[in-house]
């Protein structure tokens, strides 16, 4: 239901449902885009069920670092999946509408996993450091119960620190436009159609993002520092080459992904001439990461590589 012109008390007029256009710019040819989307998403499944099963049917690999790696690939799972079906039943079904609560949850799951993965960075730099930087007291500290205590308080984080953005959102009024230009329901997104003022969560949104993102990041980069200090102190080069290489993986997978949480808010904050950029960067986020993990975790890492080897030969 649309509100009338003459109306003025919005609040009793909202939009029964919203309009996902997909990608800005580009709707004619837009559906070209599902293939390449499709694959990836395929590929993200796909690669992050093999380190699961892996990790789960090798006895070698059941350790804290491990772990980690398997709690990350569930969260990729769910990264991918909360938006990816719905992109491409708008892609090739034309499956536009989509209801108000399902916006707000997609929106809220969003959020959460987006923190989670930035969690789970977080104590897979902790892992490393002490592996490398304190490796005598590494099976003292970096146990099986560290990584469930972890895992709980990093859930527990993001799943209640963001219960503020869809509750903001839902409280808006939508009384007019309902079209959203773009495949998911980003928070800045949809309260952008809102008839009244947004201020609130535009503030909380940055606030979330500097104190959790920034907060995570602060804490990893002060990681790989220390990391790199202890490395270079290594007499031995063959140890060194090895304690570089692994955490090398872990660095570029950590920089691309904070380097499209930067960019998107720099995006959403200024006037762009190119709406279809943040578009894109926001989708790509949810996918990259989860397709590209595993496969360089599964690359970088000797033990997981030789799992993967096993598997596909018994396979």
């Amino acid at each position: 239901m649309f509100q009338h012109p003459g109306d003025s008390n919005i609040s009793k007029f909202q939009v029964s449902e919203f309009i996902l256009m997909g990608f800005p710019g580009i709707h004619t040819w837009q559906h070209w885009l599902s293939l390449p989307l499709a694959l990836l998403y395929l590929l993200a499944l796909t690669a992050n069920i093999l380190i699961l099963i892996i990790i789960n049917q090798e006895a070698t690999l059941h350790q804290p670092m491990y772990y980690f790696l398997g709690i990350l690939a569930v969260v990729d799972m769910g990264l991918a999946t909360n938006i990816m079906p719905k992109i491409l039943a708008i892609l090739w079904f034309n499956a536009k509408a989509i209801s108000l609560p399902e916006c707000f949850v997609q929106m809220y799951a969003i959020h959460c996993f987006m923190g989670m993965e930035s969690g789970i960075f977080v104590c897979m730099a902790i892992d490393r450091y002490v592996a490398i930087c304190k490796p005598l007291h590494y099976p003292a500290i970096i146990t099986e119960s560290f990584v469930v205590k972890a895992t709980v308080l990093m859930a527990l984080r993001n799943t209640l620190t963001t219960i503020p953005v869809p509750v903001l959102a839902a409280q808006r009024h939508y009384c007019s436009q309902n079209q959203i230009e773009h495949c998911l329901c980003s928070n800045l997104g949809v309260t952008s159609l809102s008839c009244d003022d947004r201020t609130i969560n535009s503030i909380y949104q940055l606030l979330l993002a500097w104190t959790l993102m920034g907060s995570d990041v602060a804490l990893i980069f002060l990681s790989y520092v220390l990391i790199l200090h202890s490395v270079l102190k290594l007499n031995s080069a063959e140890a060194a080459s090895k304690a570089l290489s692994t955490c090398a993986s872990h660095f570029i997978l950590i920089l691309f992904f904070y380097t499209v949480v930067i960019v998107i808010s720099i995006t959403h904050s200024e006037a762009i001439t190119l709406p279809l950029v943040p578009v894109l960067l926001n989708v790509l986020e949810n996918t990259i990461p989860p397709a590209l993990n595993p496969m360089v975790y599964a690359l970088k890492n000797k033990e997981l590589r030789q799992g993967v080897y096993k598997f596909l030969k018994e396979g």
